[in-house]
Formats: C-alpha cells, sequence, structure tokens
C-alpha cells in the first residue's frame, strides 16, 4: 500500500511538470548574426571582383574582334575567316573558364551558408539545453508560431551568444 501512495505521488508529480518552451524569430537571429554578415559582405566583394574580371576580359575580346574586322580588309576571306574562328575559340574557352569559376564560387558561397545555418541551430540547441528548455520553437515569416508571447521571445539572448562565440574566434 505504501508503495501504490508513492508511486501515485510520483505520477501526479510528473503529470505536474510544466514543459519549458520559448521562441526565436529566426530572421531577426540570422539579420543579426554578425558571422552571417561577414560571409555575405565576403561573398559580394568575390562577387564584384569577378564581375570585374569579366568585364575586363570582355572588353579586351571586343577590341581584339575589332582590331581583327580592321585587319580582315585587307586579308583573304579564308585567312579572315581563320583568324575569326580561332578568336571565337579562344573567346569560348575563356567564356568556359569564367563560367566555371562563377559556379565555384557559387557552390562555395552555398556549402558556407550550410554551414552557418547548421551551426545556428546547433547553437540554438546548446542554449535550449544549457537553459532548460524543453523545446524552442521558429517564430516568423513562414513559421508554424502563430503566436507567441513576448516574454518567450529570446532571440536577443541565443543572437549575442552566437556573437560572443564568434567574437571569440
Amino acid at each position: 500500500m505504501k508503495k501504490l501512495v508513492i508511486l501515485a505521488g510520483a505520477i501526479l508529480l510528473a503529470s505536474c511538470e510544466q514543459n519549458k518552451i520559448a521562441h526565436v524569430d529566426y530572421a531577426t537571429l540570422m539579420d543579426g548574426y554578425q558571422r552571417k554578415k561577414d560571409l555575405e559582405s565576403g561573398y559580394q566583394i568575390k562577387a564584384e571582383n569577378y564581375a570585374r574580371k569579366r568585364d575586363s576580359i570582355s572588353q579586351v575580346f571586343q577590341m581584339e574582334a575589332q582590331e581583327m574586322q580592321n585587319r580582315a580588309r585587307s586579308m583573304s576571306q579564308q585567312s579572315a575567316q581563320e583568324e575569326m574562328n580561332a578568336l571565337q575559340q579562344r573567346a569560348q574557352m575563356v567564356g568556359q573558364q569564367l563560367q566555371q569559376e562563377e559556379q565555384q564560387m557559387q557552390r562555395m558561397g552555398q556549402l558556407k551558408s550550410d554551414s552557418l545555418i547548421t551551426h545556428v541551430k546547433e547553437t540554438v540547441a546548446k542554449f535550449g539545453e544549457e537553459k532548460g528548455y524543453t523545446y524552442i520553437l521558429a517564430a516568423g515569416d513562414g513559421s508554424s508560431v502563430l503566436f507567441g508571447e513576448d516574454s518567450k521571445d529570446i532571440t536577443e539572448e541565443v543572437l549575442k551568444m552566437l556573437n560572443d562565440e564568434y567574437k571569440k574566434q
């Protein structure tokens, strides 16, 4: 009988236990994360450098094509055609190389972005464990949390943890 009372008391205590739930505005979290800002800035610089390189190469080929047209007037039709074909082949090879560079840059950007998202999720989970949360929900556009009390919003705390951790690196 005594064991039954203890068991009933334990079940009663367990059923009264409250889940600790909070929410994070994911868009605000990502927008305020310095590591994300630095990654975007670095990608923007690479994209601008690539665009300058591409434009510069394009100008060189335009000038070469113009020179070729000027020289072609004094050449036989066959010689002019051969030179034009050679120029077109070079332009095609350079275009393919530039396209490969751009694709590589995009792949690297995507890998870094995926790594960033994974890190944020891991940090939110770590934060939740440290603070004793049962659930941390993502709030914001496209999320399943339609309402959350402001007192349950831990976005700023998690953002501070992320940025503090990033500063240490």
